[in-house]
């Protein structure tokens, strides 16, 4: 009777942690608004193994009960993802070594790269504004529905994977001078691509407005299948949400709710004001700093409430960068998104091409990360800041992509890997 004694009582120790962590992870998703179809299945399947062990009297029946428990906690609920759209979001929280060390500050990435769908910071907000289409009713599978936005790549990439996961089609605005390997991602993944010349959003034929007419010229037209859908991810409420609801406090709880600041560029200015929002509303004291690009005016907006850029008046830009080989941040218009959570943005740090290519280089060589160009700028910012707030603060960016969707473009210019020790340093970086 002792030994069956003890055996109960570990059962409903485990009985009690399993329920808590139900409780917990229902009481998540209610607060951000998440519904996990996978997940609910395995908690009843877990309630009712708990259930059948109250009712045993076996000892043996009792411990191998309690080892199909075991299995069960160490799996956890939620394993097997729906779709693709379950392999988005919960992405790693990743320390950078080098970068730490250089410091004495805790340098902390969230590595949005490894979203399973479009494998970028996009993939949240590309299903934000599929999923909200589809409670609307605008949008119906295999119906000939079409979703169509203007991107410089990352948004529409997310928007062809998961259109194609749901049963639409995708239409993709880009400008021309943005790297080919992204238009080619999009044409393998069955999107309709309109590369057109760079232009201010003054211009009907810039990219964004673009994509907004052929959204309108499809449905209106009776002989094409389905409906036009204008994603509008710069103004749409699905973007900085998402953010909101998953990746803000995602950090949130990877970090354990201890950290000094947080860095992040701005294209659509989702990213930053969804996380912000959720961040600042449990830590106050947060910083919050913009990493801005050359040609950007968001860096101005930022620092002295005024939306220019040196190097050109707001609305007469013909290229999407003003001699950068920068891709998806910066911009010289407020938009909703951005504006959303502007009064939560403490400061602003500009990083130069210069040292965007060897922050890039760099985490190659010391730390093995191939990201991208905006991911550069986000490290090179976070590096900044971390000097200037001084040894023993935690700062947490995004690294946003993987530099293989910029080699004809950003990598281009970079020297090559594993060349001569010590060519590159920190100090030159950040001096740059």
């Amino acid at each position: 009777m002792l030994d069956q004694s003890r055996y109960y009582i570990i059962g409903a120790f485990l009985l009690g942690v399993a329920l808590t962590a139900a409780h917990n992870q229902r009481s998540s998703a209610s607060q951000q608004e998440i519904e996990n179809a996978t997940s609910e299945r395995q908690l009843k399947q877990q309630h009712n193994l708990l259930s059948k062990l109250s009712k045993i009297n076996d000892l043996d029946t009792l411990k191998k009960s309690l080892v199909e428990i075991e299995s069960l906690l160490e799996k956890g609920a939620g394993s097997i993802k729906d779709g693709i759209e379950g392999c988005i979001g919960d992405t790693p929280l990743i320390k950078i070594k080098s970068l730490s060390e250089y410091t004495g500050c805790e340098i902390l990435v969230k590595a949005e790269f490894l979203n399973g769908a479009g494998n970028s910071p996009k993939d949240r907000v590309a299903l934000g504004i599929i999923q909200m289409a589809e409670e609307k009713g605008l949008l119906i599978p295999h119906s000939g529905d079409t979703v169509y936005e203007g991107t410089v790549g990352s948004t529409g990439i997310s928007l062809a994977a998961i259109c194609r996961a749901r049963g639409y089609k995708a239409h993709i605005c880009m400008p021309n001078d943005m790297a080919i390997e992204k238009s080619d991602l999009l044409l393998k993944l069955g999107a309709e691509v309109e590369r057109v010349r760079p232009a201010p959003i003054v211009d009907q034929n810039q990219f964004v407005n673009l994509a907004r007419t052929r959204a309108a010229e499809h449905t209106a037209n009776s002989d094409k299948p389905g409906r036009g859908l204008f994603a509008d991810q710069f103004e749409t409420e699905a973007n900085w949400r998402a953010h909101f609801t998953g990746t803000g406090p995602e950090i949130y709880e990877q970090t354990g709710g201890s950290l000094d600041a947080f860095v992040s560029g701005a294209g659509t200015g989702g990213t930053i004001s969804g996380v912000a929002l959720f961040l600042k509303s449990k830590l106050p004291n947060l910083q919050v700093v913009l990493a801005d690009p050359p040609g950007s005016g968001l860096y101005n907006r930022v620092k002295y409430g005024v939306m220019f850029d040196p190097k050109e008046k707001e609305g007469t830009r013909r290229r999407h960068q003003v001699d950068t080989i920068i891709e998806g941040i910066g911009i010289n218009r407020v938009t909703h998104n951005f504006d959303i959570g502007r009064e939560l943005i403490d400061d602003a740090i500009r990083v130069n091409d210069d040292q965007a290519i060897a922050m890039a280089r760099w985490l190659v060589e010391h730390d093995g990360i191939f990201v991208g160009s905006s991911s550069a700028v986000n490290c090179v910012a976070a590096t900044k800041l971390a000097k200037t707030l001084g040894p023993g603060h935690r700062i947490v960016t995004l690294l946003c992509d993987s530099g293989a969707r910029h080699l004809s473009k950003f990598w281009a210019n970079v020297e090559p890997v594993g060349g001569a020790e010590n060519d590159v340093s920190l100090e030159k970086i950040l001096g740059a």
